[in-house]
């Protein structure tokens, strides 16, 4: 036992007997396919069967018909920890945000076998300067950079939003990023998170960013990030919202861009597809990731109907990166 508590930690989401399905497709778009979950409603129909015949049934299992329901995963408690718990915790705000009904529960996050105060200092002992591609190197404010680095200097803290550098996801965004972007582009980050997407091609030439995601929180963290590596407020826009729901915001947004970017899951991908040519300038290129290599065929044609053309197929561990050009 003592192992499994300092090795994994153990993530408990409070739903509904209605919200289970959803949750667990949730999990399973940001790559988490193995959980477990309790219901009540479940026992209750075990303990209804009429069918069973139950001499004896043990205390703690008696128990479970007032228990709350909730879907548990455990994340291994490693330098991405924290990126997956943001993650989990990210899907979850989305779900919440769609449930106009409120159907699906609480949709919260407890931690186990760690104390929540211990996992967020924690996890930043995980987090020191790496290297990604041929031109960044990326690290947290808490530690320091070689006096002779060469590379450009990307700091962020992450605070509550997923994006730290050292997602299979973000590197091969960052990779691909490197190789399209050229001095004075445009670029539109959708999904943002923690900016790290929008502050790597401010850095690497990029002269606007405009950076979207649907939680507030994620769009205030990344208005500091951008911030705190020197871009200045003229340069940039941070916007709140969901495109495939607000056609206001997307106005707001306006088109011309020369590169649009979106690390998010496979779902949301497909669901903006109808909306990334409208952003994008002639000849500007879509990059996309946050798709598990089960879905990439899927998230592929769905947006080359859309007008596009993949370019770029990048994948590391059990994630995919697409670039698109237009046709």
């Amino acid at each position: 036992m003592s192992d499994k508590i300092s090795e994994w930690i153990e993530v408990h989401i409070k739903t509904s007997t209605a919200g289970i399905e959803l949750v667990c497709s949730r999990l399973m778009d940001i790559g988490i396919t193995g959980f477990a979950i309790e219901d009540a409603e479940d026992f209750e129909e075990f303990l209804n069967d009429k069918n069973g015949n139950w001499d004896y049934i043990d205390d703690d299992l008696l128990n479970l018909k007032n228990c709350e329901t909730k879907v548990i995963v455990y994340v291994q408690n490693d330098s991405l920890a924290n990126e997956n718990i943001n993650s989990i915790q990210a899907e979850l705000r989305k779900l919440k945000e769609s449930d106009k009904f409120e159907e699906f529960g609480e949709l919260e996050v407890e931690l186990k076998n760690i104390a929540e105060e211990d996992w967020a200092n924690n996890w930043r002992k995980f987090f020191k300067p790496m290297t990604v591609g041929d031109k960044l190197l990326i690290k947290p404010s808490w530690e320091k950079a070689d006096s002779d680095e060469t590379r450009k200097i990307l700091e962020i803290d992450p605070a509550s939003s997923f994006g730290t550098g050292q997602h299979d996801t973000t590197q091969l965004c960052l990779e691909n990023l490197e190789h399209y972007i050229t001095d004075g582009v445009r670029l539109l980050d959708l999904g943002c998170g923690s900016g790290i997407l929008g502050i790597a091609g401010m850095l690497l030439g990029a002269k606007w960013l405009t950076a979207v995601d649907i939680d507030d929180n994620a769009v205030k963290t990344a208005g500091e990030n951008i911030i705190n590596n020197n871009i200045s407020k003229d340069r940039f826009e941070a916007l709140c919202g969901d495109i495939t729901t607000d056609s206001k915001l997307r106005k707001k947004i306006g088109g011309g861009f020369d590169i649009v970017t979106a690390n998010i899951v496979s779902d949301v991908l497909i669901s903006m597809s109808r909306y990334f040519k409208g952003f994008l300038s002639d000849g500007g290129v879509l990059i996309v990731s946050g798709i598990i290599k089960q879905r990439k065929d899927e998230v592929i044609s769905v947006i080359e109907k859309c007008g596009f053309k993949s370019e770029r197929v990048a994948e590391s561990e059990e994630w995919v990166c697409v670039s698109f050009s237009q046709v």
